[in-house]
């Protein structure tokens, strides 16, 4: 009986430690993205990118399934496709040539039969790189992404707040497992 107060308590803890953390995550994000007054939203990732790196592309709240983006920074117009939900997706690979600046990035989607459509707009920064790396990099083995490392590409390892949700999990553990082990040795009496 009294492993039911013990499991609420245990769960009680448990949310309280990860809510934080669940809201310190999310609010993490580092792609650049910008609404436009028609509440489309278009979003860049990586937000960071060099010379002939690749980014992708997604916009939200277009009406119709195809849109169109250009940059400054683009080797070429990225056209978009439908994914899962409303959204749309496109790959778009930056200039060889590019300068170390931001670039904006504007969307037209293609509303109707009229060609008028949604914008929406976002920017991607072009960064310098500090050494000979390959004008267009292979996606399998990060190619020219390896230098960006010491920017904005760079992720850290878990921090504190992983440390102490992981201490949390194991003492909630360790507690439920030695009250049952507990309940289990008393005799049938009790």
């Amino acid at each position: 009986m009294r492993s039911i107060p013990l499991t609420f308590c245990a769960a009680a803890v448990v949310a309280a430690t990860l809510t934080p953390a669940s809201v310190a995550l999310a609010s993490s994000g580092s792609d650049h993205q910008r609404v436009s007054p028609s509440r489309a939203t278009l979003s860049v990732s990586p937000s960071s990118v060099g010379p002939g790196g690749k980014v992708d592309l997604k916009v939200d709240g277009c009406k119709g399934k195809e849109a169109r983006g250009n940059s400054d920074a683009f080797v070429s117009e990225a056209r978009f496709s439908p994914g899962d939900g409303d959204a749309l997706f496109a790959g778009a690979r930056i200039r060889s040539d590019a300068e170390a600046r931001d670039y904006e990035v504007q969307v037209v989607c293609k509303d109707g039969k009229d060609g008028k459509g949604t914008r929406a707009s976002a920017v991607v920064t072009v960064v310098q790189r500090d050494g000979p790396a390959p004008v267009a990099p292979v996606s399998a083995g990060g190619g020219g992404t390896a230098v960006l490392a010491g920017h904005a590409a760079h992720q850290e390892g878990p921090g504190t707040v992983h440390a102490v949700i992981g201490l949390v999990l194991v003492a909630v553990s360790v507690v439920a497992v030695v009250f049952r082990g507990m309940r289990r040795r008393r005799p049938a009496g009790d």
